[in-house]
């Protein structure tokens, strides 16, 4: 039974590093970082004028990293900042990054919503209800090894 276990946990995980990879290889064949194309993907999904937060969550990227790419991106003139209310800032396109998004963005966003739109609307719903429950479970396991002082600092 554990090898069994093993096994199939070993697919899995290779299935996600599968996944991961094809999207870093993505990035670098458009000639961005994770990172930018992590923040340029989320401003054409969002719409100009998103904020940065917005683009930490969809993106799921930590503040301080995607602070530093959109940083880059904005001296590489794709991107400009525009202050909202308080600490709020808008990420807009400049002209050059709408062509860019246009040209290197959009069509992978096409195609990944073609691949997800020719499964079956209760296949992708399994397919997320399964994830999510595989991914709650293993939250709780690895809090409780975190609380119990079994995993984490001395």
């Amino acid at each position: 039974m554990e090898d069994r276990i093993c096994e199939e946990l070993r697919e899995f995980n290779k299935i996600y590093k599968e996944f991961d990879d094809l999207w870093h290889e993505t990035a670098l064949h458009i000639g961005l970082s994770d990172s930018a194309f992590d923040i340029l993907y989320s401003v054409y999904c969002l719409g100009d004028g998103c904020l940065q937060r917005d683009i930490c969550a969809l993106s799921f990227g930590r503040k301080q990293t995607i602070n530093s790419a959109i940083q880059k991106l904005v001296k590489e003139g794709l991107l400009r900042m525009k202050q909202g209310k308080g600490r709020e800032m808008h990420i807009y396109l400049t002209e050059a990054g709408n062509t860019f998004v246009r040209q290197k963005v959009e069509p992978l966003v096409k195609i990944e919503n073609s691949v997800w739109s020719e499964m079956p609307p209760e296949e992708r719903q399994e397919l997320i209800r399964l994830t999510k429950q595989y991914v709650n479970d293993y939250r709780i396991k690895i809090r409780k090894l975190i609380a119990d002082h079994v995993i984490g600092g001395d």
